[in-house]
């Protein structure tokens, strides 16, 4: 949807009117520009619906996602820094106990652990 709508501005953009002496191709051109903002106002009138349903949608959910990347960003940042490609692990798995494991593909190859940043408490 998104490349829609750029798509469709960049066409507006370009049909600005040409100052020239007009002649019969001129005549034609002007129609087809005609012809052409018709098309974009219809697919903008169809576009627009949508565009106020996406933009409800994030002013619902934006403080929710917000608090969300909130509590969840270190333990995310974490997990990213211990997991090499993700192509490499299968489906998380929830354990009877609540846990949640994520298994690596047995036929993935072997993990390299990340060199520790800084000194090491011990």
């Amino acid at each position: 949807m998104h490349k829609t709508v750029i798509a469709c501005a960049l066409t507006l953009a370009s049909l600005q009117p040409v100052y020239a002496e007009e002649t019969d191709t001129d005549q034609g051109f002007s129609l087809m520009e005609e012809g052409a903002k018709l098309i974009l106002r219809g697919l903008m009138d169809e576009i627009e619906p949508n565009v106020q349903e996406l933009q409800e949608l994030i002013e619902e959910f934006g403080p929710r996602m917000d608090e969300f990347v909130i509590a969840l960003g270190p333990r995310l940042e974490t997990l990213l820094e211990l997991v090499d490609d993700f192509q490499y692990y299968g489906q998380p798995e929830m354990l009877p106990n609540g846990d949640i494991i994520i298994r690596r593909d047995p036929d993935a190859p072997a993990f390299v652990w990340p060199e520790p940043q800084g000194e090491i408490e011990l």
